[in-house]
């Protein structure tokens, strides 16, 4: 009897606690997957009870006919290069730096850390005020042409605008983690390449870098995952302009979903994107996993 009450309190147990999450896991994760690959399937533009059922129909469209989608995955793949490389590159140096003996690095980490804790779209709506507006004004007191140049209406100057806007923004997230690595290596190892003569960028490559790994893994994790979902900056910005040169994935399901009301297409634009975001973040762990050391 005593086992048998055993076993049935401990099921109670595991019901009462893991039962609230399995059934929160059930209505926000795996419903809605299932909803998706129906409507995936179906010609609907989202709000009628009208809905179509047209098989693959979409996903043929998709892969034949729609030139737009092709475009905006390769602006959303060039920016993401363009991001990760720079996002990375930038907080890995501002924590190196910071990681010195500066006497001001709190107050300096705390200012590089606060854009990341403000709103993308209120950031984009700044940053926009500041290419049109503060431009303007600049340009009245300095007259240098680069406050007149259009960088919201050129294709490539938009480009550039949205990339120094995401960077500005994220680069102190990514630089805090790179801090927390730092922290982590054993101060014994660089007093003992010092004393080998291993110093500087010779010692950053052989002996930080490797070591750092781990910290590298997560922060190209985010930042991968991050650049292939932008949307906020954009749709604040430039909207996917001038003429369609700035319109990522995302954008481009928000304009199927929302413009042209055609639901049905978008959800299975935004299906086979979850996968092209699964392949290439599991590429890049398992990669990144094989280069991590031990101190």
């Amino acid at each position: 009897m005593n086992t048998i009450h055993k076993k049935a309190r401990s099921y109670t147990e595991f019901f009462v606690f893991v039962s609230p999450a399995m059934i929160f896991i059930l209505l926000a994760a795996i419903i809605p997957f299932c909803m998706s690959l129906y409507y995936s399937l179906t010609k609907w533009n989202g709000v009628g009870k009208n809905i179509k059922f047209i098989g693959f129909d979409n996903f043929v469209e998709l892969f034949t006919t729609d030139t737009g989608t092709l475009k905006s995955l390769l602006f959303t793949l060039l920016y993401g290069i363009m991001n990760v490389i720079l996002t990375n590159v930038i907080a890995i140096t501002l924590a190196v730096i910071l990681t010195k003996g500066l006497k001001s690095k709190a107050v300096l980490r705390a200012a590089f850390f606060i854009p990341n804790i403000i709103s993308l779209v209120i950031i984009g709506f700044i940053w926009k005020f500041m290419f049109t507006r503060v431009f303007d004004a600049l340009y009245e007191l300095t007259h240098w042409s680069v406050f007149q140049w259009s960088w919201l209406g050129n294709q490539h100057l938009a480009f550039i605008s949205i990339l120094l806007v995401s960077v500005w923004q994220s680069v102190g997230f990514y630089m805090m983690i790179y801090i927390t690595g730092l922290q982590s290596i054993p101060s014994e190892l660089n007093e003992a390449a010092s004393i080998d003569g291993v110093v500087g960028l010779k010692r950053f490559f052989t002996i930080t870098l490797p070591l750092l790994m781990p910290s590298l893994t997560v922060a190209f994790f985010l930042t991968i995952a991050n650049s292939l979902k932008v949307f906020d900056i954009i749709y604040t910005l430039t909207f996917g302009g001038p003429g369609g040169s700035t319109t990522s994935i995302t954008m481009d399901i928000y304009n199927e979903a929302f413009v042209n009301n055609r639901f049905g297409y978008a959800t299975a634009k935004s299906l086979l994107f979850v996968v092209l975001i699964l392949l290439i973040t599991i590429l890049q762990v398992k990669f990144f996993k094989s280069k991590e050391v031990e101190a």
